[in-house]
């Protein structure tokens, strides 16, 4: 019988609370250090966008940082740099977060901030014009004059998907971006940016009692209201497999990356978490199959990567969601023999099972990793946000080492059998003549 590694789980403490204009809270104290990690994550995404408007929830995110009601642009900057502790924000397919890292006596001045401008940013002409120009040149550095500019990340997508939410470009469009208005930027917030479609969490040096005091006069007189309807983005799986090619005339070498569907991330836990330790077992290290097979010995491919959701963000996503594969090739290199060669792996997979040692190596760096980001304050305020806002179950951060270990070579091997080609969505870059 196949045993399965033991992973302790950790026991950061948490406690959560519900304000009485529906603001979800989650503390978790740690007295370890004098530091303190806030963060507020709002259940709207790139999937939340509406046609016409790609790009939207990226801008947005950049609009709250240019002020409020109460303060001037660069105000937030100045207070949370001036404490000595750094701050930023980030779009993803299901949220939008936002957080600072502060020494332990400035967190009512994180508070503050983030309630204040909960209440309403500042909204006007200049800011809306300024920060479209400021995201499209983001665009274009990021993705139009960068090699594999939006691969496979913006790239796949539309292969895989049918449904605007899912196949959409999340960083958007020129034409949407500068059509946008204030009124729509404020029929977003309003809609959006509400109490009840948002978590506020705070891990690190504080006492929970004083704590709790400072959110209610800071977030308690946040006008209520409640979370928009939550759309279904669900659609039906692959029925054949889907593949297109295009050229990057800044890519310098031809790259190729697949992605099959995976169970539902939230819906159904049990079942997604072994394509999670699938990914690893295929690419992670070089003993991981792809990587020892296409790079070390067969030498088709010059680095090889697996990761579960678009973004990187298997634990904080919703339905539906894939298992990507990705390979960069060398000169010369055939994407085709790439692809066959995967096919032939998973089927061994498959067919013989996994290597002595080879799941409990993959579960062990997992569960290091997992360990290593929970370790600082953001690493568990952020999380602990998406999950209590997704899962309602901020607990799950301590057991996840736990669970990846529980994971069996059953299971796995499961996985692997229903990666299939005809349920794989491919997208191959050819190398351009600026090459």
């Amino acid at each position: 019988m196949a045993r399965t590694l033991k992973i302790p789980a950790t026991k950061y403490p948490i406690e959560r609370l519900t304000l009485d204009n529906g603001l979800r809270v989650v503390l978790a104290p740690d007295r370890s250090a004098p530091v303190v990690g806030v963060a507020v994550v709002y259940d709207v995404g790139i999937r939340s966008e509406p046609q016409g408007r790609t790009g939207f929830a990226h801008l947005f995110e950049h609009l709250m940082f240019q002020g409020s009601e109460n303060l001037e642009k660069l105000a937030h900057f100045r207070h949370v740099q001036g404490a000595g502790g750094s701050f930023n924000g980030s779009t993803h397919l299901d949220y939008t977060d936002y957080f600072e890292v502060l020494p332990a006596g400035a967190l009512e001045r994180a508070l503050f901030l983030e309630a204040d401008r909960m209440r309403g940013p500042r909204l006007t002409e200049e800011n809306l014009r300024n920060q479209v120009d400021v995201v499209k040149e983001e665009i274009r550095v990021n993705v139009l004059n960068r090699p594999y500019g939006g691969f496979p990340w913006l790239k796949l997508p539309p292969v895989m998907f049918s449904t605007f939410p899912n196949e959409h470009d999340g960083y958007g469009s020129f034409e949407d971006l500068e059509s946008a208005t204030v009124a729509d930027a404020q029929e977003f917030f309003q809609r959006y940016y509400a109490c009840g479609n948002a978590v506020l969490s705070v891990a690190g040096d504080f006492d929970v009692a004083k704590a709790t005091a400072m959110i209610e006069r800071h977030f308690g007189d946040v006008p209520a209201r409640p979370a928009p309807p939550r759309p279904d983005f669900d659609e039906p799986d692959l029925s054949g497999e889907r593949r297109e090619a295009y050229t990057d005339r800044l890519a310098p070498l031809p790259a190729v990356a697949s992605g099959w569907r995976v169970p539902d991330p939230i819906g159904d836990f049990a079942a997604y978490l072994p394509y999670v330790v699938l990914a690893e077992v295929l690419t992670d290290g070089d003993a991981s199959r792809l990587v020892e097979r296409l790079v070390q010995r067969d030498r088709t491919a010059t680095n090889v990567g697996g990761y579960i959701g678009f973004m990187g963000d298997e634990y904080q996503v919703r339905n539906p969601t894939a298992m990507l594969l990705q390979a960069h090739l060398p000169p010369g290199g055939d994407a085709d023999k790439v692809l066959r060669t995967v096919d032939e792996e998973l089927d061994r997979l498959a067919s013989e099972g996994l290597r002595p040692g080879e799941l409990a190596r993959t579960q062990a760096r997992m569960a290091t990793h997992l360990l290593r980001d929970t370790d600082a304050v953001l690493g568990r305020a952020l999380p602990m946000a998406v999950l209590e806002q997704q899962r309602g179950r901020p607990e799950l951060l301590n057991e996840l080492p736990r669970l990846v270990g529980q994971v069996t070579e059953a299971q796995v091997v499961a996985a692997a059998a229903t990666l299939r080609p005809e349920r794989r969505a491919t997208v191959e870059v050819v190398p351009g003549a600026a090459q």
